[in-house]
Parts: structure tokens; sequence; C-alpha cells
């Protein structure tokens, strides 16, 4: 298949055909507490809603422990239709009981009455402080609110944006746009994250022996909508691919949140020849090439679709990690020459989470040394003598070794000084020992994450989530 082309737009999850979307404040954190921008009026409910029933696709946190809104999304999300997604930051509903599930039921059912919608057609998303049950009386306000000012404006989308943002300093969106069987298709994205970030997503919140590419994959969420034609099931097919090598590849602290989600809505309005069937499900899941002329070009426009979906959850999950908590440097980490993919992912997760590489990053040390003792100490079969760890540009072919087979190069401290010091850079480790390969997005660990997350006791309503 030639290169496929598509083109980033403006108006993120309203750039799709179909989609509306608004946010509002209903002072569900209660106003004055929190930390700078989040101790006044900002956004913090939002409704996105598409304007026909849509196909419905689900990532989900594997914590053990689930917030209410997540447990509420998994069972809805398996009826494969759905039509609005109301969000509200500054509460996570979370640790809440029954109260949080009674509370998390009323929101979709409440939201399903003030659109005049068939019940089951509303998903629900929260974030914030755990352990504190939800303002309802603001929450019903602020759901009536948000469903008069409904509308496909570029502001709509950046409203949207601002209410389920809780610790993030700038809000994150992308759109972008491309061809199916001669029809222009948009896929638009809005998320949320700064801190309790290394997201472990599956489709139905539970662990499975081996997530996708071997991993494991403040709370992260992310809504996507698009206009393409395609069923509930190929469209999990897809998310599970896009999740797989974008939101499950990032980490900020290391900590995964009790309400991590990805939901994406597709509603078919773009017009294009519906990517469905489960003969097409079948091809997905075997990459398989040579077909029948009536399947190869409905697999040619799923990976087409794929590409762009790809292309929105990973300049999404970037966007969360160069906003983390105090981040001031972002690191990508591969590793290569692993023997298993379950090796190289272990290797990268350790060094990503390394208090002690982090606090190197920031410093602007090349300290090879703690890298490679994160190696040593992960479940990854490593050997010493055959370890490589060098640095590069993001994106560049010429890597400065500072570690060849387990010992020092020639490359002088200046040098390697020269080559962590850029915002982003590149860390290359090559295990030597196989063909598995893994990345990580990674954040360095500063003096700011720490004064943002301890709080002070003397004041309550300094503490986060």
């Amino acid at each position: 298949m030639s290169k496929i082309k598509f083109k980033e737009i403006s108006g993120s999850i309203v750039a799709p055909k179909g989609f509306l979307a608004s946010g509002v404040f209903c002072d569900i954190k209660r106003l004055g507490t929190g930390k700078g921008s989040n101790k006044g009026p900002k956004r913090d409910l939002a409704l996105i809603v598409s304007e026909r029933p849509a196909t419905v696709a689900g990532m989900f946190t594997t914590n053990q422990v689930c917030a209410a809104p997540v447990k509420i999304c998994v069972e809805r999300v398996k009826r494969g239709t759905a039509q609005v997604v109301v969000v509200n930051s500054g509460n996570a509903n979370a640790c809440t009981g029954k109260q949080g599930t009674t509370d998390a039921r009323e929101m979709v059912s409440f939201t399903e009455k003030a659109l005049g919608l068939s019940t089951g057609r509303a998903l629900v998303g929260s974030t914030g402080r755990i352990g504190v049950t939800m303002p309802m009386d603001n929450v019903r306000a602020g759901i009536i609110e948000a469903a008069t000012l409904l509308g496909s404006a570029v502001e709509n989308a950046g409203h949207a944006a601002e209410a389920i943002m809780t610790s993030d300093t700038k809000p994150k969106q992308i759109a972008v746009e491309f061809k199916l069987g001669g029809k222009t298709v948009r896929i638009g994205g809005i998320c949320k994250g700064a801190g309790m970030i290394q997201p472990g997503m599956s489709p139905t919140g539970a662990r499975p022996a081996t997530l996708p590419h071997g991993g494991l994959h403040a709370t992260m969420l992310g809504f996507i909508t698009t206009d393409a034609a395609i069923d509930a099931k190929v469209l999990q097919t897809a998310l599970n691919e896009a999740v797989a090598n974008s939101f499950n590849r990032i980490t900020v602290d290391g900590d995964m949140s009790t309400n991590d989600t990805v939901l994406v809505l597709a509603n078919g309005l773009a017009g294009n020849s519906p990517i469905a069937g489960d003969e097409v499900t079948s091809l997905i899941s075997k990459r398989k090439n040579r077909v029948r002329a009536s399947s190869r070009r409905l697999l040619q426009d799923f990976y087409i679709f794929q590409a762009a979906l790809n292309h929105v959850c990973l300049e999404l999950a970037k966007k969360i990690v160069r906003d983390g908590e105090g981040v001031h440097r972002v690191v990508t980490v591969r590793v290569n020459g692993a023997k298993t993919i379950q090796d190289a992912d272990a290797a990268a997760r350790a060094v990503a989470n390394s208090a002690l590489v982090k606090t190197s990053w920031h410093g602007g040390d090349p300290n090879w040394g703690r890298i490679i003792d994160a190696i040593g100490y992960s479940p990854a079969t490593v050997v010493e003598e055959k370890i490589d760890i060098g640095y590069s540009a993001v994106g560049g072919k010429k890597i400065l070794w500072s570690l060849k087979r387990g010992q020092p190069m020639r490359a002088t401290f200046k040098e390697l000084c020269a080559a962590v010091a850029p915002k982003e850079f590149e860390l290359h480790i090559n295990l030597n020992l196989g063909r598995a390969n893994a990345v990580m997005y990674a954040a360095d660990l500063t003096e700011e994450y720490v004064d943002f997350n301890k709080g002070d006791i003397g004041d309550p309503s300094s503490l986060g989530g």
C-alpha cells in the first residue's frame, strides 16, 4: 500500500461530521480548592454528543481499584452503540462505594433525559480527587446548562477540552482528515492527564495475562470521535492497537489511575463503505494480505483508518507527557535486541520509571550507570557484557554511544551532556539478545513535581487527588 496521507485540521472532537460538544463550570470540585488555575471557576463538566447513534469502543484501567464511572462504561460499551459522553473533572468518583455507583448511573440517565435520548445511549467519565462523593446537585445543573450550549464550533471543542482538565496546564486536542474510498473522513480527539500517569488499559478493564505488545498497560482520559462508518467489533480492534502503542506507552510517575479511560464514537456520517463483517475482523486479526477482492478494499480501508487513529492517539499521549506535573524533559526510551517483547517492555519500563534515572535526566546528567542498573534489576533477561546505551535527537539516526557491549565508549562527558541537554531526546538501549523491541515515552522527575504533589496538610484544600 502506498504511503497513507492525512492532514491535521482544527476542531478536534467536533471536526468529524455530526458531533457537538460543550463545557461548563458547575463547581464540582468546590471553588477555591486545589492549586493554581484549579482554584478558580474552570469549566468542569463536558458533553460530547453524536447527532445520531454511533458505534463505540473503549479501553479501561486495569487497576484492581476501579472507579464507578469505569464500571458503568465497561458494561455499556459491550452493547456496541452510544451517542453521548458526559465527563466531569474535580471528582474521580472512585472508592465511593454504592453511592458512587448510584451517582454514576444517575449521571448517564440524567444526561439521556436532558438530551431526549433512549436509555443506554450515554457513557460517563470522571477525574479528580479520590474518595469524595459527587455533588450531584451541581452535576445535574451542569448537565442541563451544557445541553443548552452544545455546538460544532472550534470553541465548543475547546470548552470540552478545558472541562476535563485537572492538573493539566493546557488543553490537549487534535483532528485529522483523510480519504476512505473517495470519501473524506475525520478523526478528532481530546485528552487530559498530567499526574498519576502510567496507563494500563484493556477493553474490559480486566488484566489479561499479556496485554498488546507485552505491556501492562492524574488519571488520563481520552475521547475520540470519527465520522467513519465502522462496526463496533472492528473499531475495538483498531482502538486496542492504537492504545497499545500510545497511551499504554507513556509514563510520568509510574502510577496507574483508578479512572483511566479512552472512548471512541463512530457515527458513519462520512458515507464511506462500512468497514464491517466477521470476515474482515478475522482477516485483520490474522494480518493476511492475500484475500479476495471484495475483502481487500475493506482491509485497505481499515489499515488507513488504523494509521490515522494511531496518529491521533500517539499525538495525544505525547501531549500528556509533555504537560506532566513539573516535567522539564521528555525522553523516548527505545529498547531493542531483547529476547521477547515482554523483556523489552520490562527493561524500558524499569528505566522510564527509575527515580534515579529520572532525576538525572532533570539535571542533564548522562548517568548511564543508573540506566544499566535499572536494566539489570528489571525482570528482563539481560547480559551485562552485551548491553549498548546511547543517545540521539528525536527521530535522529546518529546515535552517540556511551556504552557498547557493557564497556564505556570514547564519548566525552561534555559530548554526552550535550546529547541529553535538549527538552526532548531519545535513549537507545540494545540488549543484543534477540529481535524484540519496545518504546516508552517518559518524563524527568523534578522538584516541581514533588512540591506540587506533597501538598500542605495544614491547608487541606491544597491536597491533590
